[in-house]
């Protein structure tokens, strides 16, 4: 199996990362320092389960320069999925499987709207991490974890073949019978902690830990689950609960990389989070207002972020 990884940050470093550690064959696609450090010194993970220096197939920026993919991780932001949906275009093969592993309600969708829908899988992961320095990921939190599953929701012979790959890397895994509802209730939860984050500048427990931020983290996951439902994925009806209860259990002083990256004056996930929530409800015509408040407190630092990149 050659597994080619699209984006190589903090997802994309590390579960590549650990497949190619395990002697399995990886391309990954990367760019700037970061290319360079890696292809000089390796891949270095720094990880809470244990740190290792990994050596892939090939590392590269040119999408041309790779072979043919049995599987390809898109591992980019969500902005970005639609134009590296295009881009993978050149390594797909007959039996080529296509997994996003991004933040994001509506990636498959992205997918599919330049790949062939026979190609396409459903995914998300659970991690945090980070890129540390170039060609060093850190990962400081959560037992990293796939999950992964047919857009229909049937149990193929193709989703054990990856389980393969992913069990010999050694991270958790798991084969999704309705991966729209497993993607949406990761998207709820970090669709949440993650522009109330940056808005307050508090950590996920300092959040959950005052009544008054407790109560507008509820709200939004709320107005995210009516979205939802709205728009027909079969959410279960105590999610919103289910979801504030993981949100108590996480590291105290953790924070969303959405958060990070708005706080740190870099291009971010906001416009996929909560303004993605924002937009559904206008064309669903239902209220979004805690969503609402959020974004437009933070889109004007967004907008200066994406113009000073450019």
């Amino acid at each position: 199996m050659h597994t080619v990884v699209f984006g190589v940050g903090g997802v994309g470093g590390y579960f590549g990362g650990k497949i190619s550690n395990s002697g399995q064959k990886v391309t990954l696609i990367a760019r700037g320092e970061h290319l360079i450090a890696i292809k000089n010194k390796g891949l270095e993970v720094n990880s809470i389960n244990g740190d290792f220096v990994t050596h892939p197939y090939l590392v590269t920026d040119q999408i041309n320069e790779a072979e043919k993919a049995d599987l390809i991780l898109i591992c980019t932001k969500s902005w970005q999925v639609a134009e590296a949906a295009k881009l993978v275009l050149p390594i797909i093969k007959e039996n080529t499987v296509v997994i996003p592993l991004q933040n994001g309600a509506d990636n498959v969708e992205k997918l599919l709207s330049a790949i062939p829908k026979q190609h396409v899988l459903g995914g998300l992961c659970k991690i945090y991490s980070k890129i540390e320095a170039p060609g060093v990921i850190s990962h400081f939190g959560h037992d990293p974890e796939v999950v992964f599953g047919e857009i229909d929701g049937t149990l193929t012979k193709r989703l054990s073949t990856i389980q393969q790959v992913f069990n010999k890397a050694g991270f958790h895994n798991t084969i999704s019978k309705n991966i729209y509802v497993d993607i949406w209730s990761k998207f709820m939860f970090i669709a949440t902690v993650s522009g109330l984050g940056a808005l307050t500048r508090l950590t996920i427990g300092e959040m959950y830990q005052d009544s008054g931020t407790q109560n507008l983290l509820e709200k939004t996951a709320q107005e995210i689950y009516e979205i939802g439902v709205a728009k027909g994925i079969g959410l279960p009806s105590d999610l919103v609960k289910r979801i504030m209860a993981f949100i108590e259990k996480q590291p105290f002083d953790s924070t969303a990389s959405t958060q990070r990256d708005i706080l740190e004056g870099r291009p971010s996930e906001l416009n996929n989070f909560n303004g993605f929530i924002v937009e559904e409800g206008k064309k669903l015509g239902i209220s979004t207002p805690v969503n609402a408040f959020i974004y437009s407190c933070l889109q004007p630092m967004e907008a200066k972020a994406r113009l000073t990149k450019n």
